[in-house]
């Protein structure tokens, strides 16, 4: 008999908080197995880094690496924090310090080649000659990929060009997918040849894995709330007689004694990096999310200069905070941490009126919102430039709105994913601009001279 054991994490999004105690708790679990003489592999699922955090965004997700060192993990995925909130130079050069491998089957550079850090899949030997075969995928954001000089390919047909090898070199199939739940479940149902699916992306969990067919599906939720492990037995003729998955909560992880000191560390690290000051206010500038000040209207100005638009529009809860006095690169992180790009979409003057119209509706304003690249808690009032109301007429640049015309609209790209004006943007063809985000946009205004 054999036992394999498989840690695993995802989504962590640089909660470095919850690092200390997981990277004890995984390199004492893994010296106890190997004490035991079982083999043990750590896979991290993608999304290891996001740019909210001081260090992640000094290092440009090269402070994020060491850790996963430190931890010996075997390999990881690439996920869309990695994948598009990166610069291209940034991404390329982000793996070049790591011990571990970095599987993803459907990341190209645009000439079709594999960078020399990225591997399709990767086969592993356990001690008694056991051959795992763990492949990455991650999800296709493939236009945005495109603007940032990559190239991602559809993650099914690639999974299936590469498991024919696979399964002719491997005993056992390991997919990481940073794809989300839907897609694991239609994979685990379409390939049976599947052993096991460590996933990501959509922040689920599975307690004790979800079986779909013969597959074993894990997840470990976000931020590092979970660790998840996966135990294998297998027989002398290498087939599996059993399967198990659980989850270990944080909370019940082990305490380090000096693990606020740490947390405390990278805090400080990020911060000192990020301490170039931009500029010296005048006045404060202040921010409310129901309110319009003078932050949320700088903004909402700079967002439509930058895109060179027609008009922009902002939501107010994107600002977390005030500037006051003397403004450095981290208090502009502090006060606009998401990791949110520019948009212009082309829109007739009667769809502009009805996503203007949408943009009043106070239960939208309430609003709290997970995800879409979304770091703050509630949306906020819409704040606007270039669009002006007065006496139920509207006028775009001083000119009134006419429903036959069309317009240039800046707005931040959260609001293009399908989620917010459902009756106009989806169809709309969308002009992003990447790789700034919004607070690039507060630098480069803030530092224009007065």
């Amino acid at each position: 008999m054999e036992t394999i054991h498989l840690y695993h994490t995802n989504d962590f999004h640089s909660h470095l908080e919850h690092w200390p105690r997981i990277q004890q708790f995984l390199l004492q679990k893994k010296q106890l197995h190997q004490q035991q003489g079982e083999d043990v592999f750590l896979f991290d699922i993608g999304d290891f880094i996001d740019r909210w955090h001081p260090y992640t965004e000094a290092t440009k997700g090269k402070g994020n690496i060491p850790l996963l060192n430190e931890c010996q993990f075997t390999a990881a995925a690439i996920g869309n924090n990695e994948g598009v909130n990166l610069p291209f130079d940034d991404l390329d050069q982000l793996y070049s310090d790591a011990e571990f491998d970095v599987l993803a089957a459907n990341f190209y550079y645009q000439n079709g080649s594999y960078p020399q850090w990225v591997k399709p899949y990767k086969i592993y030997q356990t001690q008694k000659g056991t051959r795992l075969g763990v492949i990455g995928l991650t999800a296709p954001f493939t236009h945005l990929y495109d603007l940032l000089g990559w190239r991602l390919t559809d993650p099914i047909s690639e999974l299936k060009k590469w498991l024919e090898p696979l399964e002719k070199e491997s005993d056992f199939i390991i997919l990481l997918s940073h794809l989300g739940i839907h897609d694991d479940e239609r994979i685990a149902a379409a390939f049976p040849e599947i052993d096991v699916i460590l996933g990501a992306h959509t922040h689920h969990f599975f307690e004790k894995g979800e079986l779909v067919g013969s597959t074993l599906l894990g997840a470990a939720g976000k931020y590092g709330f979970y660790v998840g492990k996966m135990t294998i037995h297998l027989n002398e003729q290498k087939a599996v007689t059993r399967k198990e998955a659980l989850l270990y909560d944080f909370n019940d992880l082990p305490i380090v004694p000096n693990e606020q000191e740490q947390i405390i560390a990278f805090l400080n690290k990020g911060k000192d990096l990020l301490s170039h000051k931009v500029t010296t206010l005048s006045e404060p500038l202040l921010h409310h999310p129901f309110q319009e000040t003078n932050f949320s209207r700088l903004l909402s100005k700079t967002l439509r200069e930058w895109c060179q638009a027609d008009c922009a529009m902002i939501n107010a809860g994107l600002l977390l905070g005030t500037l006051s006095e003397e403004v450095t690169t981290y208090d502009l992180l502090e006060v606009c941490p998401h990791p949110i790009n520019p948009c212009v979409v082309k829109l007739t003057g009667k769809e502009l009126l009805e996503i203007l119209s949408q943009t009043m509706d106070e239960s939208l304003h309430h609003r709290q919102i997970k995800g879409l690249g979304f770091r703050g808690t509630v949306l906020g009032i819409f704040v606007y430039d270039g669009i002006c109301f007065e006496k139920n007429k509207i006028f775009i640049q001083g000119s009134e709105l006419k429903l036959d015309s069309n317009y240039t609209l800046a707005l931040p790209d959260m609001f293009t994913f399908g989620h917010f004006f459902t009756e106009v943007l989806p169809q709309k063809q969308k002009n992003y601009f990447l790789p700034e985000f919004l607070r690039d946009l507060l630098k480069w205004k803030l530092e224009m001279p007065t």
